[in-house]
C-alpha cells in the first residue's frame, strides 16, 4: 500500500499512489511512474501522474491510452486527471521516489505538461 503519509483524499476517499502507479506501469510505453496529489484547473484536489515514457513513445498517444487503461482498471476517483511527462523522476540515494519534489514541481509549473 505504500507509506500512509503518501496517501491522500482528493474526493473524500483515500487514494494510494502505489495502486495507481502499478496500473500505469502495466502500459508498454511507461518506463516509470509516480503519483502525487495535485490540483486541477479549478483548484480542486486531484490525482496527478508523472510518467517517464519509453524511448520513441509519443506523449499525446500515450496519454490517451493511459487514460483508457486507468478507466478500465481503477475507480473514477483514483484515475489521474493530470498526466505530466518527464524525462526522469527524482530518486533518493536508496532508490525511492522523492514525492515532495514532484509536489513542488506541480506548484511551480503551469497547468500544461512539464
Amino acid at each position: 500500500m505504500g507509506r500512509s503519509d503518501d496517501c491522500f483524499k482528493p474526493t473524500g476517499q483515500w487514494v494510494s499512489p502505489i495502486e495507481v502507479e502499478s496500473v500505469l506501469l502495466k502500459h508498454e510505453s511507461t518506463r516509470a511512474a509516480a503519483v502525487v496529489e495535485g490540483s486541477d484547473d479549478d483548484g480542486l484536489s486531484c490525482v496527478c501522474a508523472f510518467v517517464v515514457l519509453a524511448d520513441g513513445s509519443e506523449p499525446l498517444k500515450s496519454e490517451s491510452s493511459l487514460r483508457e487503461l486507468c478507466a478500465s482498471a481503477l475507480p473514477r476517483f483514483k484515475q489521474p486527471r493530470r498526466y505530466l511527462f518527464v524525462s526522469e523522476l527524482p530518486y533518493t540515494a536508496t532508490g525511492k521516489v522523492q514525492r515532495f519534489k514532484l509536489r513542488e514541481q506541480l506548484k511551480n509549473s503551469p497547468r500544461s505538461n512539464v
